[in-house]
């Protein structure tokens, strides 16, 4: 999967939680990428954040960092 594709998925998951509040959506989207994406993404996640994390919006960067500290 692309990282532009990664980058939209993930930041399409952290606008469905932006209602909730930016902690609570960096939190739910955070264990929303934990419980459902492949292992696979998660890296090719976390390899784009190690790269500078273009494109991903705050909550969004935020919740990949968080993933990386868990």
């Amino acid at each position: 999967m692309s990282h532009d594709r990664i980058v939209y998925m993930a930041n399409q998951i952290a606008r469905a939680f932006k209602a909730k509040g930016e902690d609570a959506a960096i939190a739910e989207t955070a264990h929303h990428i934990r419980s459902f994406w492949d292992p696979r993404m998660r890296a090719q996640l976390a390899a784009h954040l190690a790269a500078g994390g273009t494109g991903l919006d705050a909550a969004a960067k935020a919740a990949a960092e968080r993933l990386g500290n868990a």
